[in-house]
This record gives structure tokens, C-alpha cells and sequence, in this order.
């Protein structure tokens, strides 16, 4: 079982909370935005669907309603909840350190044992994606393996120490926080693919290789990767010009390395780049390691290998992710509450060599722009460390999270988050309680960071093709979500009036394999931008 704090074993439970009473939200059609939408909800294509809409001032006083009291799966909307917590508890400077440790003899230049690489959970670390940038449609199609620039810069600081010989292994070591790298209920067909990347206190290169497909006579298939790390069965073809290709699928069994790549692409097509999930990414990054000291010229005798923490049993997840730690509430709401807690260990010798990452303010805007997973759920596990005891796990994150929403005045059940992402089918929220918090956040001092980080209606993010013409490009910030049939987007709009408003609308349960609903929402959207 997971630690307890000592604060929390002598404190008694707290009286249950009073109810919150909810504002009345406006609905149905006595107001102009009403009639509008509901109209569009009736359409036949998207009326079987399940939706839920908020809309209110920049103070949160609700302007509309439709079921924004129930339950939906939030998607990448959880991302809204995840980044502003981070912003709020870990702070926008927050940094993160990967660090080399082991026992080095300065006068020979042989480390006796093994080399450590210790993951300080940066979400960044190998990858070159900050500041964001908005990648270009054009951009070339990659033909190298990621360069993994900060790894090498470790390498750079060995060698000036004058470092000659390992005798020992190549530790990649992520005992940060314990070893989940799935959390509760995300789909198994996700974990091959980037989106679905394992979560590591060591990530290297979004814990994720491209595979580019380029059409030929043979399709010529190419996995980018540092050194030999998966085996590529391909079996794509290529069709004539103006065919229907069957598209590129991509198949890896857990625990294999083994990836079979299927499908067929089109002669005429542009050359297709996935993201494969790498499958151990403590483990790939001490391959890196390794691979790089032999070529700088210093000899290994060992190998490259992970470690990682087993994790601890939650007992019963779902209540455990409900139930508050009595220091983190006071905690968070200004108080001191101190436990008795183990410190946390490092690897034998001494730190030889540190990279320090990029603010946590510049990752927020990569992870909202783009919706990186990988990067969520990395700030859960962050915030998870900052738990009273907190161990980093999966649940520690969550419960702080929650305790930080509760905190901020959202009804305990109207959410409900088990991951930091979204990936989670089970995640659940109400659109109210997104608005409420999307008001509460603009209130925060560093609100005019986070909202920066948003998509930009026909401008950047997964916003640069929505809304591309005036009046709403430039004037929608808001976050996106998908999750199989479940769609969201909430976030801020300027209106017509001048004034600023809040929305949040989410939708499950749509017909597959159809974007009516996408396109509904849109309208949606510009009905609330012309009548508010």
C-alpha cells in the first residue's frame, strides 16, 4: 500500500462538505441563442447523440444551459484540468533535471560499476520540440532518427571529465515515481501508437520513433530509430495513382518488438509518418547511452538496462482516487500540514553530469497546443510528487488534482479523472464544471500564460483549421477533445457584444465514422460568438 502522512493519520475526517448549490442555467428556447441551438440538436444526423453545453460570463454567471449538470467523457479536455493545476501547484518556472551518477576515479578515468541515468520526469528530454512552433504543412518529410541533442550534451559533460571506462552497466533509471506506464482503462490497441506512449520518469524523445511509408516499387518503409531496437515486418503496397489505398495500420503485440506494419498507400501519395510507442523508455534511453559513449571512444563492459519501481497497490482505485488526503487540502488551501515521510533515494556515486529542462510554462503550451498525451500525464505524476508522502503514482496525481479542483469550488461530482490526458474512457466531467473552472483559472495570476497555451481558432493547434475565417478566427481559444464517440471544446470566445465568454460543449455517443457532430459543434460555437 501506498505511504500514509503522518498528518493524515491523526487528523480526524473531515465533515462532509456542504452541497453546492448550483446557479440556474438558462436553456430551452426563450432566448435567442437557445432557439438556435436547439434547432441545430434536432437535426436527425446528430439528435441521437447525448450533449451538453455551458456557456457563461468571464465571472461564471451562466448565460445558457443544456444538460451541463450531466456526465461526459471529457477526452483531451481533461488536458484544461491537468496543465492549470501544474501551473497553479508546480508553478509556471518549474524545471525538471535528468542526471548521470556513478563512482568515478578522476586520476584513471574508469567508473567502477555501474552509470546511472536518472529520469527527473521531463516531459522534454531528447526531444527539440520547445519553444512550440506551429510545424508547417510543408514541413519535409523526416529521414533521420531524432538527434537526441540533450543526451549527447550529458555525453559532452562525461567527456570533460575526463571519463575513459565504464565497468558496469548502463542504468536507465526511472524510480522517480513507480512504474504505470498505462493508467486505468486506456485501450490496449492504443498503446502502439505515439498517442498512447508509455509514461516514464525517464521519457526520451516523446517516448515515441517515426515510421515513414513512402510509395514505390517496393513501398519502402522506414522506422527512425537511434539504433536497433524493433524489428519492422512490412507488408504495405503500393496501388496506382488515384486509387483508394487501404491505409497504413500498424500492429505490435505487448511485450514484443516485433512491429508489423500493413496496408497500402497510393503512388501518388506524399510519404505517410506514424508515431510507434517506444516500449520501454528507460530502457531505450540507456541503449542511447551506451550507443553514444562507444561512439565518443569509452569503452563498456556492461549493458544497457532499466530500473524501475514496482508500483504500490491502490486497493480499490476508484475509491481511492475519491478519497481526499486531509494535508493536501490544507495544504493547497493555504494552511501547513506536515508529514513523516521516507526520502526518497539516489543511485550510488556521485552526479557527474545534469540537464536541466525548459521551464514547465513553455511545455503547458506545447501540450495544449498539440494535445500531448505523453506530457499530461506527466504532470499528474509531477504533481503526484508534491502529494502529502506523495510517491508520483498515477493515483497520487489524480487525488492532488482533485484536491486542487475541489479547492477551487467545483462540486466533487461533477469530474471524475483517473489519468492526466484524457486517454481514460472512465474519466468523466459535467460542462459546468468545466465552465466554473475555466472562470476560476482566468481569476489565477498566471492565467494570461495558460490561456496563451490554448489552441487559436484558425491560427495554431488543433484549432488551425476551425473557424478560419472572421469573426471567430483569432477570437476562439479553447481546447479540443476526441476519445472514439465522445467530442469536446471549451474554452474562451470573444462575442459580438465585445465581451468575453466562457463555453463548454461536449458530446457522446455520436454515430461512428461521422463528423456531423464535429460540424454541429462548430455552429454551436458561432451561435454563441453572434447572439453573446
Amino acid at each position: 500500500m501506498r505511504p500514509t502522512s503522518a498528518c493524515a493519520q491523526e487528523t480526524s475526517p473531515a465533515p462532509p462538505a456542504p452541497a453546492i448549490l448550483h446557479p440556474a442555467y438558462p436553456n430551452g428556447s426563450g432566448t435567442a441563442l437557445g432557439q438556435q441551438i436547439e434547432t441545430l440538436l434536432a437535426d436527425p444526423a446528430v439528435s441521437r447523440a447525448h450533449w451538453g453545453i455551458a456557456v457563461t460570463t468571464l465571472d461564471g454567471t451562466p448565460l445558457y444551459g443544456h444538460d451541463e449538470g450531466k456526465l461526459f467523457r471529457p477526452a483531451s479536455n481533461n488536458k484544461i484540468f491537468t496543465t492549470a493545476t501544474a501551473m497553479a501547484l508546480l508553478g509556471p518556472n518549474k524545471t525538471f533535471d535528468t542526471r548521470i551518477f556513478g563512482k568515478l576515479d578522476a586520476a584513471t578515468g574508469i567508473v567502477t560499476g555501474d552509470l546511472t541515468l536518472l529520469g527527473g520526469g521531463d516531459a522534454n528530454f531528447g526531444a527539440d520540440d520547445l519553444p512550440y512552433a506551429r510545424r508547417s504543412e510543408s514541413m519535409p518529410t523526416p529521414a533521420q532518427p531524432p538527434a537526441l541533442t540533450d543526451l549527447a550534451a550529458l555525453v559532452d559533460q562525461l567527456a570533460a571529465k575526463g571519463v575513459k571506462r565504464i565497468n558496469g552497466d548502463i542504468v536507465g533509471d526511472d524510480t522517480l515515481f513507480p512504474y504505470e506506464p498505462y493508467a486505468e482503462s486506456w485501450a490496449q490497441d492504443d498503446q502502439v501508437w505515439g498517442f498512447g506512449a508509455p509514461v516514464s520518469a525517464l521519457s526520451i524523445t516523446n517516448n515515441q520513433l517515426e515510421l515513414v511509408i513512402t510509395p514505390g516499387k517496393p513501398t519502402k518503409v522506414q522506422l527512425l530509430q537511434n539504433f536497433p531496437y524493433y524489428t519492422v515486418h512490412a507488408e504495405v503496397s503500393t496501388v496506382a495513382a488515384g486509387n483508394q489505398a487501404d491505409g497504413i495500420q500498424i500492429e505490435r503485440l505487448p511485450g514484443s518488438r516485433v512491429i508489423r506494419v500493413y496496408g497500402s498507400i497510393a503512388a501518388d501519395a506524399a510519404p505517410d509518418v506514424e508515431e510507434v510507442a517506444i516500449a520501454d523508455p528507460a530502457e531505450y534511453a540507456a541503449m542511447a547511452l551506451r550507443a553514444m559513449l562507444v561512439r565518443r571512444g569509452m569503452a563498456v563492459t556492461g549493458k544497457a538496462r532499466a530500473r524501475h519501481q514496482k508500483p504500490n497497490d491502490p486497493g480499490s482505485y476508484h475509491t481511492e482516487v475519491l478519497t481526499p488526503d486531509p494535508c493536501d487540502t490544507m495544504n493547497i488551501a493555504g494552511g501547513t500540514c506536515t508529514a513523516d515521510c521516507d526520502a526518497p533515494s539516489t543511485p550510488a556515486g556521485a552526479m557527474l553530469a545534469s540537464h536541466t529542462s525548459a521551464p514547465l510554462s513553455d511545455d503547458v503550451v506545447l501540450t495544449n497546443k498539440v494535445s500531448q498525451n505523453l506530457h499530461a500525464e506527466l504532470f499528474l505524476h509531477n504533481l503526484g510528487l508534491q502529494a502529502s508522502c506523495g510517491d508520483g503514482s498515477t493515483l497520487d496525481g489524480a487525488r492532488y488534482i482533485r484536491a486542487y479542483l475541489t479547492h477551487a469550488g467545483l462540486d466533487a461530482d461533477d469530474f471524475f479523472f483517473l489519468d492526466g490526458s484524457g486517454l481514460s474512457d472512465h474519466d468523466l466531467v459535467a460542462p459546468r464544471a468545466t465552465a466554473s473552472f475555466l472562470a476560476y483559472v482566468a481569476r489565477q495570476p498566471w492565467f494570461a500564460q495558460w490561456k496563451a497555451s490554448l489552441p487559436d481558432a484558425g491560427e495554431n493547434g488543433s484549432l488551425s483549421r476551425r473557424f478560419p475565417d472572421p469573426p471567430l478566427k483569432g477570437h476562439v481559444f479553447a481546447k479540443t477533445g476526441t476519445l472514439g464517440e465522445s467530442r469536446a471544446l471549451s474554452g474562451y470566445l470573444d462575442a459580438a457584444s465585445g465581451r468575453t465568454v466562457i463555453f463548454s460543449v461536449m458530446v457522446d455517443d455520436h454515430t461512428p465514422a461521422t463528423s456531423a457532430d464535429h460540424a454541429t459543434m462548430d455552429k454551436i460555437v458561432r451561435a454563441i460568438g453572434a447572439t453573446q
